[in-house]
């Protein structure tokens, strides 16, 4: 990957409907994202019957139904997975989509899919990160509500069963994320700590924690998005809008730029004004030719062309070879022996 790369997350917000998703992926196109992100699943082989719905999702879709009920209606079948990857290579935008089951695995597999996206709830299922690692494709592995150990747990699990080529996305599990629970600081001692690339799943409702957290060093951020947070779903409300997202995106590719290469030198932009910002030592008075150069007949001023003050003591106690008056820049030779 060259610079950061952003994963535009359109998850379930497309309520089943073919034409949102198809809008989703034009929007994340537009936006200048990498790749957008579904979610591949078959509901009655991720959640139980009776399971409640999360704090979240029953905040905005009420609780007249179950989470398994809700997630039938945002499934994606085979068929419009080869759909909407067709749509994704005609809009030139990487497709990806999360699975959430080892038969999602196999058909995102089948489908060729590059990059394996490892949701944060699935870090402690080992059937499911080992069948993961066996595609021997790269694993983005989100870790959401887990602690250190676990992270370095489920790695391991990864590269025993054939997967080193890994990125850790730092994340927080609750839709919208507090600020104060966003701990971006957490991302880079993640890095530390394994060794491994870190990136940055976002569910904050602004823009600043992905920013950042491109600032800190993430070479992926992921960012959940939809048509318009009005909409009905679980995922809308924490979900940026497309301008939103394109603003997002201009952001990561402006900080990334910004960062650049970590030497320091003068830039190109900032040679020009070198001269103009700089001094120079000058006579402070005049100095007649045999005059002794004190701290008293020398000054520094503006501009920068003449004798650099960081050679003052050099200049200090040598006998003046010219004549000088107030303002005049002293000659280069009066510090040749």
């Amino acid at each position: 990957m060259n610079g950061v790369f952003v994963i535009a997350e359109a998850g379930v917000n497309h309520n089943g409907d073919m034409g949102i998703a198809r809008q989703l992926i034009d929007a994340a196109s537009q936006a200048g994202a990498d790749a957008v992100k579904f979610q591949t699943f078959q509901a009655e082989k991720i959640v139980c019957k009776t399971a409640a719905k999360a704090g979240y999702q029953a905040e905005v879709t009420g609780q007249a139904e179950t989470q398994l009920e809700m997630l039938r209606k945002l499934e994606l079948t085979p068929k419009m997975h080869r759909d909407l990857m067709e749509y994704c290579n005609q809009k030139k935008i990487m497709f990806l989509s999360t699975p959430f089951d080892l038969e999602s695995v196999r058909l995102l597999a089948r489908m060729d899919m590059p990059v394996f996206k490892a949701p944060s709830g699935e870090i402690t299922n080992l059937p499911y990160l080992r069948e993961v690692a066996k595609q021997k494709k790269q694993v983005m592995l989100s870790t959401g509500m887990s602690s250190m150990e676990e992270v370095k747990a489920a790695v391991k699990i990864l590269r025993d069963n054939g997967t080193e080529n890994i990125i850790l996305l730092h994340c927080n599990s609750q839709y919208p994320t507090p600020m104060k629970d966003v701990n971006l600081l957490a991302m880079v001692e993640m890095g530390k700590e394994t060794g491994l690339p870190v990136g940055y799943s976002d569910h904050t409702r602004g823009l600043e924690a992905p920013l950042a957290a491109v600032a800190l060093g993430a070479c992926v951020i992921e960012k959940h998005f939809t048509l318009s947070r009005h909409m009905e779903g679980p995922d809308h409300k924490a979900s940026l809008e497309p301008h939103e997202l394109k603003q997002m995106v201009e952001g990561i590719r402006k900080v990334g730029i910004a960062l650049g290469d970590g030497v320091k030198r003068v830039s190109d932009s900032e040679r020009e004004n070198v001269s103009a910002a700089r001094k120079s030592i000058v006579a402070a008075c005049k100095i007649q030719a045999g005059d002794i150069f004190t701290d008293k007949n020398i000054i520094a001023k503006r501009p920068g062309n003449g004798i650099s003050p960081m050679l003052w003591d050099d200049l200090i106690g040598r006998m003046a070879k010219h004549v000088y008056f107030p303002d005049d820049m002293i000659c280069a030779e009066e510090l040749e022996r």
